[in-house]
């Protein structure tokens, strides 16, 4: 999950997604509209045991900020019934698996700390089924070695290596997710070619000054960064209340036609860009 505004475990049960899977949690920046949720929701934790052990990643200033709400308020500086581990964290490579990695970027909004976090599936070489049936290769542990790259020897002793049975890589998929940004120009770079973006558009931009006082995008901004940076589709959050969101969604279209906004309960698909 990236940040935890207030409410978000009420929604979480109103969703029907569960707890029990939810160990990881990315901050973008420590302002009290991103992480004032965690509260509710780790008191959640620990009060039905339905998780392991709950890991909260962020900068320094915000992990201070949340180590100050957590343990000064939540926990009153007593021991957790269940760990609770906060992790400092720097621009670069911050997780990786056998699928996929997460790296995290600086973001300018009003001297925060805040970062961005890009999400980026492996490639993968697809298996040939034609190839294996033409090659004679029986269903089960031999197909499972070759997908993973390890030659095979079958039973009549003929060797078979990967290269006979899997196609070109095909590139994974990529996903960007950015909290409040007041230069969304710099950011090009880190989210180019994702297929997926999720970014704030708080202003209209009639309001851009504003924007820039407060260290937000508007939703032309927005659009244009997903434009210069070759977004497959780009997902608006954080919009102010003083504007529809059809105004919003309607400016941003304008410079972006792959442009959606979210609401609550909202289930996107992201897919990779051809």
């Amino acid at each position: 999950m990236v940040d935890c505004g207030e409410g978000t475990q009420r929604q979480i049960l109103k969703s029907g997604i569960g707890f029990k899977r939810l160990n990881h949690i990315l901050l973008t920046h420590g302002h009290l509209d991103h992480i004032l949720g965690l509260a509710g929701l780790l008191s959640t934790f620990m009060r039905w045991e339905a998780i392991d052990e709950v890991n909260i990643y962020g900068s320094r200033h915000t992990m201070e900020r949340v180590d100050d709400l957590v343990n000064g308020v939540v926990l009153r500086r007593q021991p957790a019934p269940i760990p609770i581990n906060l992790f400092d964290i720097k621009p670069g490579l911050i997780f990786s698996s056998e699928k996929f990695q997460i790296t995290a970027f600086n973001v300018d909004h009003r001297g925060s700390g805040s970062l961005g976090y890009r999400f980026d599936e492996f490639g993968r070489r697809p298996f040939l089924n034609q190839a294996a049936e033409e090659l004679s290769i029986p269903p089960g542990p031999w197909r499972k070695d070759l997908v993973t790259g390890k030659s095979i020897t079958l039973a009549d002793g003929r060797v078979i290596h990967p290269d006979q049975v899997l196609g070109p890589e095909v590139p994974g998929t990529s996903l960007a997710v950015v909290g409040d940004v007041g230069k969304p120009e710099k950011l090009i770079e880190h989210v180019r070619d994702v297929d997926g973006l999720v970014m704030e558009a708080t202003y209209l931009d009639e309001e851009r000054e504003m924007a820039v006082t407060f260290g937000h995008s508007t939703a032309t901004q927005a659009a244009s960064l997903a434009k210069a940076a070759g977004v497959g589709q780009l997902i608006l959050t954080h919009l102010s209340r003083r504007y529809r969101d059809e105004d919003i969604l309607a400016e941003a279209r304008s410079v972006f036609p792959e442009t959606w906004v979210a609401r609550d309960f909202d289930s996107y698909q992201i897919k990779r860009t051809e």
